[in-house]
């Protein structure tokens, strides 16, 4: 027998935020180093609830990873790690422009010449 449910269109799916807990366990880290890290490293804003919980996103795990590495692996200071992430952004900021750049140049070249107006005697 058929079924008379209908279904109803799949929603499209949150990206999932993590508490400030569950980040902290998946970095190893205790909650007060990442709250922490939120003072001293303007690039972390993690969002917050209306009772001002902390919610991580995918690239503020990304951000915490990165200054986990910074700090614990490479042995860099706080400042030196904040000096670093600045370098990042910055050499970013400047490839993201050259791509650009080169992107409306080959658009430019990629357009048909347009025949010359050119008169012969």
């Amino acid at each position: 027998m058929p079924s008379t449910h209908r279904m109803l269109p799949e929603l499209p799916r949150q990206p999932r935020r993590l508490r400030i807990g569950e980040a902290a366990r998946e970095l190893d880290l205790e909650p007060y180093v990442l709250r922490y890290w939120e003072t001293e490293f303007p690039q972390l804003t993690p969002l917050r609830t209306e009772k001002g919980q902390r919610l991580y996103t995918q690239d503020d795990m990304t951000m915490l990873r990165r200054i986990q590495k910074l700090l614990h692996e490479e042995g860099l200071t706080i400042d030196g790690a904040r000096r670093r992430l600045k370098e990042s952004a910055q050499v970013h900021e400047l490839t993201s422009g050259i791509i650009q750049e080169l992107q409306d140049i080959r658009t430019i070249l990629s357009v048909p010449a347009r025949p010359s107006a050119r008169r012969h005697p």
